[in-house]
């Protein structure tokens, strides 16, 4: 059985259109991607006792920790803050890129983009 197109609905007229469409979408991402790569992220623990900010790139940018934090006998705790500072602010550059990128494929989910 073959399968019957409307007239008007295909041929190279529509191929290039959607293949404008993709190049044109190509080209969001990739300004996406660099908007976000060149922005920083920052987030907290212990109630502002470690803050730390990272690239769009996800790398540590700066860590800040109060003194009153630190303490010799409780290294664990420390470590645990920093842990969690880092993971919230990777979360958060996660989260907003889904977010933009959601806008410019319409929610559709590219794999291998992110």
């Amino acid at each position: 059985m073959k399968a019957r197109i409307p007239k008007g609905a295909g041929g190279a007229q529509n191929m290039g259109q959607v293949i404008k469409k993709a190049q044109k979408m190509q080209e969001q991402i990739t300004e996406l991607q660099d908007q976000i790569e060149a922005r920083d992220f920052s987030a907290t623990a212990g109630g502002g006792a470690v803050s730390v900010v990272l690239t769009g790139k996800k790398t540590v940018k700066s860590l800040s920790i109060k003194p009153e934090v630190v303490d010799p006998d409780d290294i664990e705790m420390l470590q645990d803050l920093i842990i969690s500072a880092v993971n919230e602010a990777i979360n958060n550059i996660e989260a907003e890129t889904e977010a933009e990128m959601g806008k410019i494929t319409g929610g559709v989910s590219l794999p291998g983009l992110f």
